[in-house]
């Protein structure tokens, strides 16, 4: 049976889940399902998780982030834009500059930036460095964004944060045409934070492309350029040539780029800006990348070939090969910023690159949150991580029957991504997050008929119904069949499912 209430057992702590979002009229509402999920199942949700934080336990402390929220939610979206650094480069000269107080690792891509710069984080502090890691979106709790020594910040810090730098936003609020933005002033928040822990190295991942993107006002050593595909092409360009010239523009002058298996088009427009700037170039499948890697209980064993030679017997416990490139990519990102391949030859400690390795998560990818069946989350919201997901799954699971739960934005390839899961789903739940951006369940479910045919599709518009019937679907094979459930679409659909599935 589920683990999900039902109906005629109990009353449903998730009836008054739609409700609680509903009455946030004022606030973001990708913030607020987070929070709202948070609310509903708290009391399911055990401990917190480091990674992904829960709500505050001190209902001051809730309330004072709550009120930051809101504050932060009047601004424009992370889907509104306008593509110019004035705003956030105003608000770092008044603040004098925090991103000027500590060297960092810059990445961009379409694809994976978010593990590799967990990856990066994780290998930095196994070397006694103290880090900030800068992400986005968050999974549960906007906290999350902002890390220092691999760890959320927490919500006393992050309000005390706000609070520190709001007079400076307020003056640059009123000299500019437009507000900072909701992403400009996390960017600002993250760069003080750095700055007052203060940190050895910050990890920061670009918001969208990078030329414009708010986090580049940094002249990073290191510029992480992960897989490039077609996404964002509304604001990003079509093409992959027209992407990767916004992405290369956090290659800054005699800086070291690691750079990620490319589409031709898209490598040619990186080397370019590369010469242009007299940067350095590591090249995966050339100066660096996987030398071996074989399934294990839980991840992968790897052999990864870095600037300065071969690391064997890497255990990751991450499942996919994109995850083994992604560590390939960490692992020169990480050698770069300590002169391995350039100021010194030998390769980084094995035993420290081991422990580091084998400490890394990341929530939300292929990550594993129920057994019997076995429910799996993955964040892939583009074709091409749909592709990549679809592969993994197929290689670390021995799944008899799948069930797909698909919630995906109305701003994405939702063809694309439904067709990239086609061949691994015998059927598919179709469903919608709480967030603006989400696709109508019942439009998403027309599309995924003309992809799986009707008899495979189910519309369930409530996340936790589609769980639920999800669960229901994979319990037909009986308990020792092997069928399972993967979650899929979204980054925001991801994190409710999360929630409703006891974590964080």
């Amino acid at each position: 049976m589920s683990d999900l209430p039902h109906e005629n057992d109990q009353p449903d702590p998730l009836d008054g889940f739609d409700e609680i979002i509903e009455a946030e009229t004022t606030r973001d509402p990708d913030l607020a399902v987070i929070e709202a999920g948070s609310r509903t199942l708290r009391t399911q949700g055990g401990p917190a998780h480091a990674e992904a934080p829960a709500r505050p336990a001190d209902p001051e402390v809730d309330k004072a982030l709550r009120e930051v929220e809101a504050e932060l939610a009047t601004r424009w979206g992370e889907t509104k834009l306008e593509p110019s650094v004035t705003r956030i480069a105003a608000l770092v000269d008044v603040l004098g500059e925090p991103q000027r107080a500590y060297p960092s690792i810059h990445i961009t891509g379409t694809n994976g930036k978010t593990s590799t710069a967990r990856m990066i984080e994780v290998l930095l502090g196994a070397f006694d460095l103290r880090t900030g890691r800068y992400t986005s979106p968050h999974v549960q709790s906007i906290t999350e964004r902002i890390s220092l020594d691999g760890a959320p910040i927490s919500a006393e810090r992050f309000i005390e944060t706000y609070q520190d730098i709001k007079p400076y936003i307020e003056m640059v609020d009123a000299q500019q045409e437009y507000r900072l933005s909701f992403f400009e002033v996390l960017t600002g928040m993250a760069y003080a934070a750095f700055a007052d822990a203060p940190v050895d190295v910050a990890v920061v991942e670009v918001g969208m492309g990078g030329s414009w993107d708010a986090t580049n006002v940094i002249d990073a050593d290191v510029a992480v350029i992960t897989p490039i595909d077609l996404d964002h092409t509304d604001r990003l360009g079509a093409t992959h040539t027209e992407i990767a010239t916004e992405k290369a523009g956090i290659i800054k002058q005699g800086a070291t780029v690691i750079m990620a298996q490319q589409p031709v088009d898209a490598a040619q427009v990186l080397l370019k800006k590369a010469v242009e700037v007299d940067a350095t170039v590591a090249r995966e499948g050339l100066e660096f990348g996987v030398l071996a890697r074989q399934v294990a209980v839980g991840g992968q064993q790897l052999t990864l070939r870095g600037l300065g030679g071969e690391y064997p017997e890497l255990y990751l416990p991450l499942h996919g090969a994109y995850q083994a490139h992604n560590a390939a990519v960490a692992l020169a990102a990480v050698e770069a910023f300590f002169g391995v391949g350039a100021l010194r030859a030998e390769p980084l400690a094995i035993d420290t690159v081991r422990r580091a390795f084998a400490a890394v998560s990341s929530p939300g990818r292929l990550e594993v949150v129920r057994h019997s069946p076995t429910v799996v989350l993955d964040a892939a919201h583009n074709p091409a991580g749909a592709r990549a997901t679809a592969e993994a799954v197929a290689e670390a699971f021995d799944f008899s029957r799948l069930i797909g739960v698909v919630g995906a934005s109305g701003d994405k390839n939702v063809r694309g991504l439904l067709e990239a899961f086609e061949p691994i789903f015998a059927e598919v739940v179709v469903t919608q997050n709480s967030s603006h951006r989400a696709m109508d369940a019942d439009e998403l479910a027309a599309v995924a008929v003309e992809v799986f045919g009707e008899e495979r599709v189910q519309v369930e518009p409530r996340l936790p119904d589609a769980l639920e019937a999800a669960i229901t679907l994979a319990e037909e094979e009986g308990e020792f069949a092997g069928g399972g459930v993967l979650v899929t679409g979204s980054v925001i659909t991801v994190g409710e499912a999360r929630l409703l599935l006891g974590k964080g």
